[in-house]
């Protein structure tokens, strides 16, 4: 490796990837490693034998759950709004070729104890329970507020300021009761706290217009796509840019010392006794603990089922939000359901995000029951922490047994 690169990147996750692309394309020298086997990091999609191997050691899966093969579980699941930036980069760079998408199929919110679809048309407004009557018809003036709001235009603004006007001050002045707040900031604005009600109202509206424009771009029943054989697509697809431009990549580098001159500043990075030089270091925090801060934690489970969630109109895709208040809680649950493209099994995948609550994982069990009509029956559970990141994740594997 006794070459000078404009820049190493260290790790494949997604950001990672998609810098060592768009570095590429614009012909900078780029040398990209990981330590890891395979593509993706903290947020790559394991095979059934891959997975099983992160949480049980060197156990065999059992037989009954099918061909390892036929497994792509997202370590940090996330579905794409359709009509977000993501998708805009996907395209404007012309990795959509190197992979395949499907809609997500609905769109789901926790209410008093039951779920409700988020509605995406018309007719499920109309019928859905979330709202009464007369509350639907407030909700409707101020979703016709948002949907005709343009930053740039003045005579949609109806006089208000929304960089300096609250969320909780602009939807006050339409008298929607706590219960369609709550909706409208967790299930629409996809806020993760109620921080967003004291902060200026633009945000959340940009939010809300954003939901609508992904729904509407599929006229599917949510705002939602996923990479079909999962997230571990997209880093794979940067990484396939990169190299169509020159970029070197090199996995299953462990060790990867960055080194800095007498100034401080970067002049290379060490693997296995060679020292590439560089002008530059792109990396994930896990490669270079000293310098990262630990902010919080987050929860993930992740169960393996043979159904889908009950009360979801048997959707093979789905996304439910917990809001904060729903669970007595300091912020939201989001429960993905993803089905394997290749397999009769469903893969759910319970993705919690929480910031310095001591007493999650109590509350992480009492919530799952109240997802199900009965409690899921666990022949495995098992829990991981993994430090030197900016936040320390934990994960449970949780399988079902198929009835």
């Amino acid at each position: 490796m006794d070459v000078e690169y404009d820049v190493i990147v260290l790790g494949t996750g997604l950001k990672e990837c998609i810098l060592s692309g768009l570095l590429s394309v614009d012909r900078l020298k780029v040398l990209h490693m990981d330590r890891n086997d395979y593509y993706g990091g903290d947020s790559t999609s394991l095979n059934l034998n891959q997975l099983w191997k992160r949480f049980k050691g060197e156990e065999t899966p059992p037989a009954h759950i099918g061909a390892s093969r036929d497994y792509n579980v997202d370590m940090v699941p996330k579905f794409m709004m359709a009509n977000g930036t993501l998708v805009r980069v996907l395209i404007h760079t012309g990795v959509t070729k190197y992979m395949s998408f499907k809609a997500v199929d609905g769109s789901y919110v926790f209410n008093k104890g039951k779920i409700h679809k988020v509605p995406s048309t018309d007719m499920e407004a109309l019928k859905s329970p979330l709202m009464g009557l007369f509350e639907k018809r407030r909700a409707g003036k101020f979703f016709l507020y948002v949907q005709d709001y343009k930053e740039n235009d003045p005579s949609t603004h109806k006089g208000y300021n929304l960089t300096k006007l609250t969320t909780k001050e602009l939807i006050s002045k339409y008298g929607l009761d706590d219960n369609t707040i709550d909706f409208i900031g967790h299930a629409v604005a996809l806020h993760r706290d109620d921080s967003y009600l004291t902060e200026p109202a633009i945000d959340t509206v940009k939010r809300m217009k954003l939901y609508a424009e992904s729904v509407a771009r599929f006229q599917g029943g949510s705002p939602y796509i996923y990479p079909l054989y999962g997230l571990g697509e997209l880093p794979q697809g940067f990484a396939r840019l990169s190299a169509v431009y020159g970029g070197t990549y090199m996995l299953s580098k462990p060790e990867c010392k960055v080194e800095f001159d007498d100034e401080g500043k970067v002049c290379g990075v060490t693997s296995e006794g060679e020292t590439a030089k560089c002008k530059k270091v792109v990396c994930d925090p896990s490669y270079l603990p000293d310098k990262v801060k630990k902010i919080g934690k987050v929860f993930r489970a992740i169960a393996i089922m043979s159904h889908p969630i009950p009360n979801t109109a048997e959707s093979h895709s789905v996304q439910i939000i917990l809001p904060q208040k729903q669970l007595g809680r300091r912020s939201d649950m989001q429960v993905f359901l993803i089905s394997s493209p290749r397999f009769i099994h469903y893969l759910l995948v319970f993705h919690l995000h929480i910031s310095c609550v001591s007493n999650v994982g109590s509350n992480l069990h009492v919530c799952i029951p109240g997802m199900f009509s009965a409690v899921p029956t666990l022949i495995m559970s098992h829990q991981k922490a993994n430090s030197s990141h900016s936040c320390q994740h934990k994960r449970r594997l949780i399988i079902q047994r198929r009835n």
